[in-house]
């Protein structure tokens, strides 16, 4: 299981990497995992709001229905239509190809509530037991 240290992390198993003022977002290695063949997924139209830690879609695999929580408040400027497409990618490369959306953020210093990669690892190893 992959822990890429120049992601955060959310206790709902999202992660978020910091390009200026705008954040790439996704699911976790962790989370792809438990979910299974991902088959189908839906996100929030571009353009909307967010604030950190609402929902910003769903995703459906063949075990079940998650919500997507978002890492940081501010707008939706992007959305991966790869992944709309075919969210295979998402078990497939959930750090790269498999990223979901793009918030333009309004306020960076947000991100220091996620976990880094060491806190989030420890946060899985617990929840795994």
């Amino acid at each position: 299981m992959k822990f890429p240290e120049d992601l955060k992390y959310t206790k709902d198993h999202e992660w978020g990497k910091a390009k200026g003022n705008r954040l790439i977002a996704g699911i976790t290695d962790y989370a792809q995992d438990e979910l299974g063949d991902i088959v189908y997924i839906e996100f929030n139209e571009k353009g909307s709001t967010i604030k950190q830690g609402a929902v910003f879609g769903t995703v459906e695999s063949v075990k079940a229905v998650s919500e997507l929580y978002a890492p940081a408040s501010g707008t939706i400027v992007e959305i991966n239509e790869s992944v709309v497409d075919a969210p295979e990618i998402i078990n497939k490369d959930p750090y790269g190809d498999g990223w979901m959306i793009v918030i333009e953020m309004n306020d960076p210093a947000e991100l220091d509530k996620l976990m880094d990669s060491e806190e989030y690892r420890s946060y899985v190893e617990k929840e795994a037991k």
